[in-house]
């Protein structure tokens, strides 16, 4: 905060120099063509009168040869009270000018410095909660190592269960690590990866390819009602968002249970809906699932080692990508319906 104070107060400062040297440019020619015309008036103002002066005054013969001359008309404390006068008046203006543009400049500089500050924020808050998720599996390992190696007793058969579930730790860690470069590759704008015509049904089947072997486990049928429907758009973006819309509804969904996927067009758009019979999101969770790291306290209880709160947020990104939106209806122990809404 203090940073971005300290470079807002520079970036008026520079501001307001830059406005003031033209300022101050401009009131010097200005001063410049005003006391040039000023004397130029007064020239001509006394060379007039002395021209009627000659002609209307008559110089008696007896008269001294002074008064053939006519009277000198001195003006030159008007001239120089004018110019003081313009002098002021600029000074005035200036004083104005300094006033008005360091009030715009400080906020302008604010309105300019305000999305840099967003966007290091976010990048310390995603640090911040990276850390966080990582630290404790990996502290937890380093924990179950250190206690283990101190152990003299520590049989083989004991030291092989250790190592396997180190290795599911690190499995963990890995998909935590994958999902963390996922999140951060497409919170990059994605203007210069070319869009390319998408059939959406190939990529519904695709998706429930990849997540068919999970839904067998718990015994779930997906269903697919999937229009031949074209869009343009990044194509594995796009799978990645069904895989994990469709991933979720599997994690989340009863044993036995159905999911169903239609894919529809209206207009100028096409809409996604995957539909699950699962747990369910209470009312509080909506406005946050879409936050990175978090997950409702039914996802924590029921799925702890399921994920980290990723997904959702990795969809949220995609959908901005394409211009596109995603919303969410659910009622806990009915199921859960996320709708994605894209241009064609």
């Amino acid at each position: 905060m203090y940073m971005f104070q300290t470079a807002r107060l520079k970036l008026t400062a520079w501001y307001l120099f830059i406005i003031m040297m033209v300022s101050l440019s401009f009131s010097a020619v200005i001063y410049k063509t005003l006391s040039t015309e000023v004397e130029r008036f007064s020239r001509m103002q006394r060379s007039r009168i002395e021209n009627r002066l000659k002609n209307t005054i008559v110089i008696p013969f007896n008269e001294s040869p002074e008064l053939l001359s006519p009277p000198v008309i001195d003006d030159e404390e008007l001239v120089e009270y004018i110019k003081h006068r313009i002098v002021v008046m600029l000074a005035l203006v200036n004083s104005s000018i300094f006033i008005l543009a360091g009030l715009l400049g400080y906020m302008l500089a604010g309105r300019t410095l305000k999305p840099i500050a967003e966007m290091v924020d976010e990048q310390n808050r995603f640090i911040s909660d990276a850390s966080h998720e990582l630290r404790t599996p990996l502290t937890a390992l380093k924990s179950t190592f250190e206690v283990n190696l101190r152990d003299e007793n520590l049989t083989l058969k004991t030291a092989k269960t250790i190592l396997k579930e180190s290795i599911h730790d690190v499995d963990t860690l890995q998909s935590l690590s994958d999902s963390l470069l996922t999140l951060a590759q497409h919170q990059k704008q994605n203007s210069h990866v070319p869009f390319e015509k998408c059939d959406m049904s190939t990529l519904v089947s695709d998706a429930v390819k990849q997540v068919t072997p999970l839904a067998k486990t718990k015994h779930i049928t997906i269903t697919t009602q999937a229009a031949k429907v074209y869009i343009s758009g990044i194509r594995h973006s796009i799978l990645d968002l069904l895989i994990i819309l469709l991933d979720n509804a599997v994690k989340y969904s009863k044993q036995n249970g159905n999911i169903l996927v239609r894919v529809t067009k209206k207009d100028a758009r096409v809409y996604i809906a995957i539909q699950d019979e699962g747990i369910g999101i209470a009312h509080k969770d909506i406005p946050h699932i879409f936050d990175r790291f978090y997950r409702a306290d039914s996802a924590r209880t029921k799925n702890a080692k399921d994920g980290y709160g990723l997904g959702l947020a990795i969809a949220k990104k995609i959908v901005t990508t394409h211009h596109g939106d995603i919303r969410v209806a659910s009622n806990v122990g009915v199921g859960t319906t996320f709708t994605v809404t894209l241009a064609l």
